[in-house]
């Protein structure tokens, strides 16, 4: 064992079971170990890094603001803050954006707008949120009662309570809960990204939509995963022709720096006051000035080449040996395989592509701009490992 993996295995809390591979450096869609040994990145950070390692326009936005000022408290104003608040809404249609770290975070805010907005229009009763089975929406005691996975719960009884689940692509038990419950809101990914990257049925996701908007319940969508063009829209609830009322998000908007964000539409726009929330690093200049960096690249062009590669990817894959079915959306894809899963990402690593899994599935999340060739390079491999015998 190396000193830097056995540092790491006494001193970091054992929450991961890391790959044994010391990732140094890297450009793009290519990673290099402590070897020298050449990766191609699949799984981008778990769609972080949204234009690869070492992104130039990212890291000079980020370095020019580092040079300005790298923190200041919400009691103040800050450019970048207000300059992402700002794109944001213009590109979404939302009204008001609360900056935090993390799509757990970005969650949590989402359920206090629900739980208040509820309270002040209905009564202090409607507090419930329902979420969707095989749901996954963070690690909080909170957002662990949202995910709709008893696995994560079992370990930390007891959770928040005010959460309850019914399956996906269901609407008539859906709504049937909806008013069996006081609910205030209904919390839903449009592609469950840790269940195993299902995308919803857009039917449903309508109905529901529909039915929220006429019972005056919160349509609250996590796009901590989908979002910032990973579905192959800016954001996967658009793809669905529905407007929610609070949008979060997380992950590829930063870039590689810890930002989360809830975006508040219309109907919520004014129900968090002074002191009804708050978070020290939320908004942080340096991170919101290397997101400014990724929305605005994010264009109608980028988009078009990020549904492209993912008519490519599902081509290459869909009748391959070994592939039972291929699911997803844009450039978040999950391949049922006949190995299992770990075994294929097993394999893979040691042929120079780096992928994840989602519950049984082989799941990649590359890059937005990952080169052609090198996608087509790592997609033989990865065809290459599904088709060989156990």
């Amino acid at each position: 064992m190396s000193e830097l993996k056995s540092i790491d295995k006494e001193y970091v809390a054992g929450t991961y079971n890391r790959f044994p591979v010391e990732i140094v450096s890297g450009k793009g869609s290519e990673v290099f170990d402590e070897t020298g040994k050449r990766y191609i990145d699949m799984g981008s950070g778990i769609a972080v890094n949204s234009f690869g390692i070492a992104d130039e326009t990212w890291k000079n936005a980020v370095i020019e603001q580092l040079g300005k000022v790298q923190h200041m408290s919400n009691l103040y104003y800050t450019e970048p803050c207000a300059r992402l608040a700002k794109l944001l809404c213009e590109r979404t249609g939302m009204k008001k954006v609360f900056f935090c770290n993390s799509g757990a975070e970005a969650n949590e805010c989402a359920i206090k707008v629900a739980r208040k907005y509820a309270a002040e229009k209905k009564g202090a009763e409607y507090s419930t949120v329902i979420t969707l089975q095989n749901s996954f929406h963070g690690r909080t005691l909170t957002t662990l009662a949202a995910t709709g996975q008893e696995h994560y719960h079992e370990l930390f009884q007891p959770l928040t309570p005010g959460f309850v689940h019914t399956p996906a692509n269901d609407a008539d038990a859906l709504i049937k809960l909806a008013k069996e419950q006081k609910t205030a809101a209904i919390l839903m990914e449009c592609v469950q990204g840790e269940g195993g990257v299902i995308a919803l049925e857009k039917d449903f996701v309508q109905k529901i939509a529909a039915f929220a908007e006429e019972e005056d319940i919160l349509l609250m969508i996590d796009e901590v995963q989908t979002g910032n063009g990973r579905s192959g829209a800016l954001y996967a609830y658009m793809n669905f022709g529905i407007t929610p009322d609070v949008v979060t998000t997380a992950k590829g908007i930063g870039g590689g720096l810890p930002l989360g964000a809830a975006m508040l539409g219309e109907k919520v726009q004014n129900v968090l006051g002074f002191g009804d929330h708050g978070s020290t690093f939320g908004g942080n200049p340096v991170a919101c000035a290397g997101a400014i960096s990724i929305l605005e690249r994010i264009d109608d062009a980028l988009l078009a080449d990020v549904c492209k590669k993912s008519d490519y990817i599902f081509s290459a894959l869909k009748d391959a040996k070994g592939v039972r079915s291929v699911s997803g959306m844009g450039l978040m894809i999950g391949i049922e395989t006949d190995r299992p899963a770990a075994e294929i990402v097993k394999t893979c690593m040691e042929r120079g592509v780096l992928c994840l899994t989602a519950k049984a599935k082989v799941r990649l999340l590359p890059a937005l701009n990952v080169p052609m060739d090198v996608l087509a390079e790592a997609i033989e491999i990865i065809k290459r490992a599904c088709a060989e015998e156990e």
